[in-house]
């Protein structure tokens, strides 16, 4: 059974600790190894801030860029433990006689990836829900440096958050939103799917306003061109969810499930439930 991301945060606040007890025992590039500590530092203390915010929205929380994030962390502290471990006397010839690049270069990025993931996990933690389970709408947070690659799937992973966090209105905003993305290009219809955007989409069109039903169903229609992501539509049990809207659901939301249901249909190599 795969942990939770409350265990994975735990797990990284453990692993922090230990880069930061192996960095103070150094005996030789000393002060690099003060910086990987002082760093290391700062992103144990960002760490239980991350696990608190987690822990408010665990029935609810939208997990992508967490997991990916924490992911990302965890690599960065296990190459900052392996560097700092190094750092003994005894160790020193052993280890960066066989290295491709020179030990100061080697500081040099691991202390690089650390800002970069203090910079991640600072972005998870203002863009989460507050204590009263809202999320800080109509606030940019800025990019996150994992995203800085392809900025596309920052704006997408902000969306899904205010279609799991956020208001009413907020919600309404995020639909539609995701639907001029999913019309502007097919990639970015894949992208909504693949970054965890199935689930809120759903409970949207069972659950939502109408305006906002129609938006969601049109998403999944749109991002159903692709055969992947109709594997994960269809995992996710949105025939399910488009059944009772054909069987109850007000006249103008029906529609566009008939069409979303067509372009699944169209695309679905298992044709099973159509």
């Amino acid at each position: 059974m795969a942990d939770t991301v409350i265990e994975i945060l735990t797990k990284l606040k453990q692993k922090a600790d230990e880069v930061v007890k192996t960095a103070e025992r150094a005996s030789v590039f000393q002060q690099d190894c003060l910086d990987i500590k002082s760093k290391t530092e700062y992103l144990s203390f960002r760490i239980p801030l991350l696990r608190r915010a987690a822990a408010r929205a665990q029935h609810d929380l939208y997990e992508r860029p967490t997991r990916r994030i924490i992911y990302n962390t965890d690599q960065v502290l296990d190459d900052a433990l392996a560097l700092v471990s190094k750092c003994r006397a005894s160790a020193l010839r052993r280890v960066f006689t066989a290295c491709t690049t020179t030990p100061t270069a080697a500081f040099v990025v691991i202390s690089s990836q650390l800002s970069s993931s203090i910079g991640d996990v600072t972005w998870l933690i203002d863009a989460a829900p507050d204590d009263d389970d809202r999320y800080p709408g109509g606030v940019y947070f800025g990019l996150p440096p994992i995203a800085a690659p392809q900025p596309i799937i920052c704006l997408i992973w902000e969306q899904i958050s205010i279609l799991c966090y956020g208001s009413i209105e907020e919600r309404t905003g995020a639909a539609a939103f995701l639907v001029v993305l999913a019309s502007d290009n097919d990639w970015y219809g894949q992208l909504i799917i693949e970054e965890g955007g199935v689930a809120p989409l759903l409970k949207l069109a069972e659950e939502g306003r109408t305006e906002d039903q129609v938006n969601a169903a049109r998403v999944i229609g749109l991002a159903g061109r692709d055969p992947k992501s109709v594997d994960k539509i269809t995992n996710a049990g949105a025939w399910k969810v488009f059944a009772k809207i054909l069987k109850e659901g007000h006249v103008n939301v029906q529609i566009v499930v008939a069409w979303a249901l067509s372009e699944l249909a169209a695309h679905d190599h298992r044709r099973e439930y159509y």
